[in-house]
């Protein structure tokens, strides 16, 4: 398949004013400007981008696609009964024939991290997933892709009675867990050192922690508020978690100290409303001040909180809002690729990557842009 007559934005060494990708089975295999357009390149199949743009697929790198449908019957977001199920498998969970990935395609979101939600101080682990396919095993990218953890407003509200009812309740309860598993790990170390011990005894939530707490599986921590913010990094440091900060809504406030400290924000929702108390100092300038100050920052939708087909208009918006055009292009696909732990692989037009690539008639922030072609793995899906 051959790409041609479009603007290249490779997002990672440049952008090509008049360019074309050529991808053969699954893999982008040479990218450059027309006047080095191989012979024959385009045996197997021609698309004319006719001057419009063309793009890594868009990644959301927070979002709750296929766990959250359009009726109470398709919600399998939360475990709401136990406040720690680190144990849960988004993979278990997601519905790949929801309407919503046919929508995330057409808007050219060809890859999304999915995940429970909010409401557990653990709430379980993650995967990184296509939106292309109809087996969920088939379209995995990483599983799982990290463990969601929560501070904040929703696991002290909803679990009143059997689990936390306090920010300080909610930290304390990570903290346990997260120490449960250290011996949890410890132990199965001395076992498998000696061979006259016997192994631990096996506990599912204390297993899907191990690799967290020994750094091998990213945390992310939902956090809104500045002070939840800094309470997630205070447990990675703890701990040694490989951190991640998910809506970082008050980010803004402390863009200098996230930015100290290394610890990459998933910025979004922001085309929502301020229902909730943490979202006060909600601002579509947040991404653009964080990446300023050198945090590295993605963009995500929270589907459903805003629908996954605007995520384009999101990064748009940020742009709007103070955020470099190709820095906020780049928090939709190449930061969150790296984000995400798949940056070898995903969110650049460049030889040896996946060929997951978007063709749209405009620049991607014109509102009136649509994709006209989107390939996932190499494969025209729209």
């Amino acid at each position: 398949m051959l790409i041609v007559n479009g603007t290249v934005h490779t997002m990672e060494n440049g952008t090509i004013p008049n360019g074309f990708v050529l991808v053969k089975g699954r893999r982008i295999v040479q990218v450059g400007p027309m006047s080095a357009l191989p012979e024959n390149a385009g045996l197997s199949g021609v698309i004319d981008a006719r001057g419009g743009h063309i793009l890594p697929g868009f990644i959301d790198a927070h979002c709750h696609l296929g766990l959250y449908g359009s009726v109470p019957q398709e919600d399998d977001l939360n475990e709401s009964p136990s406040p720690c199920t680190p144990q849960l498998r988004a993979l278990d969970g997601v519905h790949p024939l929801g309407r919503y990935f046919d929508e995330a395609r057409r808007a050219g979101v060809t890859c999304v991290h999915t995940g429970p939600g909010s409401a557990n101080p653990i709430a379980g682990q993650s995967v990184l997933l296509k939106t292309a396919g109809s087996v969920i095993d088939q379209m995995v990218v990483r599983a799982p892709a990290a463990m969601k953890f929560a501070l904040g407003e929703n696991p002290k509200n909803i679990h009143r009675g059997h689990g936390p009812a306090t920010r300080m309740a909610t930290a304390a309860l990570i903290r346990e867990k997260l120490t449960q598993a250290l011996n949890y790990e410890l132990k199965w170390a001395r076992a498998q050192a000696d061979d006259q011990m016997e192994d631990p005894e096996f506990d599912a939530q204390l297993d899907a922690l191990r690799p967290v707490a020994a750094g091998r599986l990213p945390a992310h921590f939902h956090a809104h508020r500045a002070d939840d913010i800094v309470t997630a990094v205070r447990l990675s440091k703890e701990f040694g978690l490989d951190c991640t900060i998910v809506h970082g809504t008050e980010g803004h406030l402390i863009a200098d100290f996230l930015a100290k400290e290394g610890v990459p924000v998933i910025t979004g929702p922001f085309l929502t409303d301020r229902g909730k108390p943490e979202l006060q100092n909600l601002t579509m300038e947040n991404t653009a001040i964080l990446a300023r100050a050198g945090v590295q920052a993605a963009i995500c939708t929270d589907h459903p909180e805003t629908p996954i087909s605007l995520l384009p208009f999101c990064a748009a918006m940020a742009a709007r809002e103070g955020m470099d055009e190709e820095e906020a292009l780049a928090a939709i696909t190449i930061n969150a690729a790296c984000i995400c732990g798949v940056g070898d692989r995903l969110g650049s037009l460049s030889p040896g990557k996946d060929a997951d690539v978007v063709v749209m008639d405009g620049h991607p922030f014109q509102w009136d842009s649509k994709a006209t072609h989107v390939l996932i793995n190499g494969q025209e899906v729209v």
